[in-house]
């Protein structure tokens, strides 16, 4: 089973990172709505920035062990993180009313086109984290935090 886990590490931790953005996403806007009275659309917007914020953070640290913090690393990795994110919401915004269009539109505990929605949010799942693997992270900089131990030819690579 340690096998196991550790072979799927990655895809263990983005599955828990996913969780854990779509709560502070969920939490944020809940935040602006109910607490300032903040418009639905200013609320979702703020949230989304708050939780693509905490996934560029999560995924650069936990998911792909990206430990390189020089400004222009960091800026470039996050302009590239941000604008991935930003490709998978447009497809997931004009991908889900035209599958209710073609007739994905049955509803599931009382909210039309939910099927649709569903299925966007999977693909949308699997191509941020291809984004991320082969985009974003792919020269990581997977450098040890100071005091962690032995220095590798990765880490001076870096």
């Amino acid at each position: 089973m340690k096998e196991l886990i550790q072979k799927y590490r990655e895809l263990i931790v983005y599955f828990i990172t996913g969780v854990l953005t779509t709560l502070v996403n969920w939490a944020a806007y809940a935040l602006f709505v109910r607490t300032f009275g903040w418009s639905v659309a200013v609320s979702n917007a703020l949230a989304w920035v708050a939780a693509v914020a905490f996934a560029y953070i999560t995924n650069k640290l936990w998911v792909f062990r990206s430990y390189n913090w020089e400004l222009r690393f960091v800026l470039r990795e996050a302009v590239l993180f941000v604008g991935a994110r930003i490709l998978t919401g447009i497809f997931e915004i004009v991908s889900v009313p035209l599958l209710v269009s073609l007739g994905l539109n049955a509803t599931l505990l009382g909210v039309k086109g939910m099927w649709a929605k569903i299925l966007v949010s999977a693909v949308v799942m699997v191509l941020n984290y291809v984004f991320s693997k082969l985009i974003v992270f792919r020269n990581s900089g997977k450098t040890k935090p100071a005091g962690a131990g032995p220095k590798t030819e990765q880490t001076e690579k870096a």
